[in-house]
């Protein structure tokens, strides 16, 4: 009989039920890849991973399949309670909960604009999950919780008691973006009997849910090797890089994985024309589709540049803006698909105004333009001024589409300069200029391109690698059970 290995991994999202950044991707992917590793992997155990999110208002709407399971109430300090109701449905083989309350139908979005709200619903989420698994008799090895929303889970796990006589499951927090910390949760966290423990955690950071989250955690994981380390450093490390450093020995860092699945150009339906690295000529149509599209002209000579982002200071957009009208006089096109920071996007108009035949801007969130983007432009810019992990520069190169990143989080663990990219170190616009201005003289040179183009279509970025290692991970903590008296 296998050994089995029940983690219970709760997320503030998940694909497909709803979907607002790369945490959705990851919470959608990595379940279902933990559970299907090959045995060659897995040897004599079992992964029984179970995946818990709130019951946002957008998956209750058009919810199919979802079937209530059961109620219970979450203790509060006063003597009150507040109710959970918990709905069930499955993801392929992925058993999945939704859990709902007032607390989770008052914020009515994933992510409130009001902090206090936000607090409340995931502090609560947090509890309720863990309040979940003695209901269902189901006792968790792994806790794993993500990003702040859920870290929440790992404190309590940790000062409230766990059920008397049974281990207690080792806690995991994966951090997909350090900065974002949560608000102050001390008034919450002691209205659901949580007091802030005595920590070694920078006086600011007591309160918040991540920190507390990442002083309670047998384990933080950071999306890349790169983040795990940058994490320690004063520049990445949003000051708790010295509290990190006392935790070195439980901090790793395991690189995002990608649905390799839905992204392939062998089989898009999203996209002009299939093609493969073996099949690469086939790629020019989409090229073709899209320059179309944009109004562009329709010379395949002309190198196409793409951008797809958050509109953002941390995406280094302004790079973008200032490199392209610095190059206006090279023979180039670029299309931008962005979204977010209100200035960015106007300046983006304004250079698409200065530049009508160069430059096509859109301001909104669009997947399948998207898709042909990556499908068809030559050269993907991603010139972060941080970036924990990152997507994009994978997809763009299993499109294809060759990458200039700065070097950076995820961008340095998956961009080789030369070979698979451009990758530039500092983050200004001279810097930024001469890696682009490598790749458009490199892409005159059509069998070294090609060559480039290959060797990142190749990659492996698929989620078994990331799998593989989160399992070996989870065998590690099995240790670190603690029983408790």
């Amino acid at each position: 009989m296998p050994k089995t290995i029940r983690v219970l991994f709760l997320a503030a999202e998940a694909e497909p039920f709803v979907k607002v950044g790369g945490l959705g991707d990851v919470a959608g992917s990595l379940p279902h890849a933990l559970r299907n590793l090959p045995e060659e992997i897995t040897g004599d155990f079992e992964v029984d991973i179970r995946l818990v999110i709130p019951f946002h208002s957008v998956i209750r709407s058009r919810a199919t399949s979802v079937h209530p399971l059961l109620n219970f109430s979450v203790q509060k300090a006063d003597g009150s309670e507040e109710i959970a109701e918990v709905f069930e449905t499955t993801d392929g083989d992925l058993p999945v909960y939704f859990i709902d309350g007032k607390k989770i139908r008052d914020s009515g979005s994933v992510y409130s604009s009001n902090p206090d709200q936000d607090i409340e619903k995931y502090v609560f989420f947090s509890l309720a999950a863990l309040e979940l698994t003695q209901q269902l008799g189901w006792r968790p090895d792994i806790l794993h919780a993500n990003d702040w929303h859920t870290a929440t889970s790992c404190y309590a796990l940790l000062v409230k008691h766990w059920q008397e006589g049974t281990p207690r499951p080792a806690s995991v927090v994966t951090v997909h973006n350090l900065p974002f910390m949560g608000p102050d949760g001390k008034t919450t966290l002691e209205s659901y009997g949580l007091p802030l423990a005595q920590t070694d955690l920078p006086t600011w950071a007591r309160p918040k849910p991540l920190p507390l989250g990442l002083w309670a955690a047998d384990a933080i994981v950071a999306v890349s090797p790169t983040y795990a380390v940058e994490m320690l450093t004063e520049e990445y490390g949003s000051g708790l890089n010295e509290f990190l450093a006392t935790r070195k020995d439980i901090l790793t860092g395991i690189l995002n994985g990608l649905d390799t699945n839905s992204f392939n150009p062998a089989t898009d339906p999203e996209i002009a024309s299939y093609f493969t690295a073996a099949t690469l000529s086939g790629r020019s149509a989409n090229k073709f589709d899209l320059q179309k599209r944009l109004g562009f002209s329709t010379d395949l000579a002309i190198p196409l540049l793409g951008v797809v982002s958050r509109m953002d200071q941390q995406k280094g957009i302004d790079l973008v803006f200032n490199v392209l009208e610095r190059l206006k006089d090279f023979p180039w096109q670029a299309v931008i698909l962005s979204a977010g920071d209100p200035v960015l996007e106007k300046k983006a108009r304004k250079l698409q105004t200065k530049l009508p035949e160069k430059v096509h801007v859109e301001t909104r969130y669009d997947a399948i333009l998207a898709r042909q983007i990556y499908a068809g432009a030559d050269i993907f810019l991603m010139p972060s001024r941080y970036e924990p992990c990152g997507l994009s520069q994978m997809i763009s190169m299993r499109y294809g589409c060759v990458p200039v990143v700065r070097a950076v989080g995820g961008l340095h663990d998956t961009v080789t300069d030369g070979e698979t990219g451009f990758v530039f170190i500092r983050p200004t616009t001279k810097d930024f200029m001469k890696a682009i201005q490598r790749a458009l003289e490199t892409y005159q040179d059509k069998e070294k391109w090609q060559e480039m183009q290959r060797a990142g279509m190749v990659q492996d970025f698929s989620w078994t690698n990331s799998a593989a290692q989160y399992f070996e991970l989870y065998k590690r903590l099995m240790t670190k059970a603690v029983k408790t008296t």
